[in-house]
């Protein structure tokens, strides 16, 4: 089971860790955030229709699904990056797959909010197996001086979710409503993802004679050697730690209520934007994010990368002032702009993680910081559904938020820069 399937030896096993990891995050963000808000339209009509809800309490069912699924991955990331250390990654990706093919199908038959609270927090659970923080740890192992373009690729996959998951979706859920296209797009994990897991996922590159990057080699390589950097313990007890960690909570706020509500937002009579319409918006967010993801994950192999972090926070608050003044045309104007800044973070946020702590217990200390920064996301998704519901759906004012998070986290990520010494650890 050790050997890999036969690959040239022109090809560094690495790609096609990352090709796997990448597919990984396109299926399983694309399947519970990126992608998942094409349906909430529908999804709350049917509650609607059939009794379950009001019409003036369906978008705070929805946002609080939606912060469910977020604020459960960071405490699950947390608990997998425990058992990161008992387990293979690939043992865990396994069974997170699986676990989200089955969640699909049972969340496909949903008549009440109870159905879709359940779906939303096993969504938050699979996460933590096969989403963000294990595909970062694995790629992370398998790239070193190439690590900031690794993850930058690795990242796009949620962008990819989100702008693929739609276009899917879409005409499932308009020609065989909602219920039959859930199940349609759960075919992505049984057919494709999980036997791409089983076949070529390799842990680290030692364990195949190999080194990071596929460099070539100057030592003997040995299987199983520790990585280097700090403790959980040693990183909690650094400034750096918390103030990093409360930035990501900051940015994840924006992120993710923009990512999870703004399609409802566009479909308010305000805005007035079909499902059609909005589902493509939805798309054009995750398609800036990816080439923000590709190209500020391909500067920070270049550039200082807690530089870039700042130049990402600050694309991102230019982009929510738009927020001020919004219409149907300065809504795909805002998404640009937002969707470029908020890829580069989200890559920075990773990388970032493994270069000021390293990868001894990179799954705890990550762990940690998802749960911080998903307590940011799910408070703001939360909030925002809230605010919209006690304005009868109208999102206009919870979107303010927004700028005031946003503008927080760029102040966070200029005493980030302040804080930081290069080569406070290894990695």
């Amino acid at each position: 089971m050790n050997s890999p399937p036969s690959i040239s030896n022109k090809l560094f096993y690495g790609w096609i860790i990352l090709g796997v990891s990448t597919l990984a995050l396109v299926v399983s963000n694309g399947l519970t955030i990126g992608g998942i808000p094409v349906f909430y339209n529908e999804i709350s009509k049917s509650l609607i229709e059939k009794g379950a809800v009001t019409t003036q309490k369906a978008p705070q069912v929805i946002g609080n699904a939606a912060s469910l699924t977020i604020l459960l991955a960071g405490v699950f990331a947390f608990a997998v990056g425990w058992l990161i250390q008992r387990f293979s990654l690939r043992a865990l990706m396994c069974v997170g797959a699986v676990l989200l093919g089955s969640t699909l199908i049972f969340y496909s038959r949903a008549t009440q909010p109870v159905h879709v609270y359940i779906s939303h927090t096993i969504f938050g659970l699979t996460l933590g197996f096969v989403g963000v923080m294990v595909n970062t740890i694995l790629v992370s192992r398998w790239f070193k001086q190439k690590r900031g373009t690794a993850l930058g690729i690795l990242l796009t996959g949620t962008s990819i979710g989100g702008v693929l998951i739609p276009r899917i979706a879409n005409p499932f859920i308009v020609g065989y409503g909602w219920r039959t296209a859930m199940i349609v797009v759960s075919l992505l994990i049984w057919v494709v993802l999980l036997p791409a897991i089983i076949l070529f996922v390799r842990e680290r590159p030692e364990d195949m004679g190999l080194t990071p990057d596929g460099a070539p080699q100057t030592e003997n390589i040995l299987p199983n050697a520790p990585f280097t950097g700090m403790t959980l313990s040693e990183a909690l007890s650094l400034p750096l730690f918390w103030v990093f960690s409360i930035c990501a909570a900051c940015l994840f706020y924006p992120i993710f209520v923009t990512s999870q509500q703004f399609i409802l937002y566009l479909q308010t009579p305000r805005i007035g934007m079909s499902q059609t319409t909005a589902s493509y918006a939805q798309s054009g967010l995750f398609a800036c994010s990816l080439g923000g993801k590709f190209l500020f994950g391909w500067l920070s192999d270049r550039l200082p990368p807690t530089r870039v972090f700042l130049g990402c926070c600050l694309l991102m608050f230019a982009a929510t002032l738009v927020l001020l003044n919004l219409n149907p045309i300065t809504a795909f104007f805002f998404l640009s702009l937002f969707g470029l800044g908020y890829g580069g973070t989200f890559v920075l946020l990773q990388l970032l993680s493994v270069e000021y702590f390293g990868l001894k217990e990179a799954g705890k200390i990550i762990g940690a910081i998802t749960i911080i920064e998903t307590i940011g996301a799910s408070f703001g998704t939360a909030l925002t559904g809230k605010l919209a519901t006690a304005s009868d759906g109208d999102y206009s004012t919870a979107f303010f938020g927004v700028i005031i998070a946003t503008g927080i986290a760029l102040l966070m990520t200029v005493m980030v820069n302040l804080i930081y010494k290069p080569k406070t650890a290894s990695a």
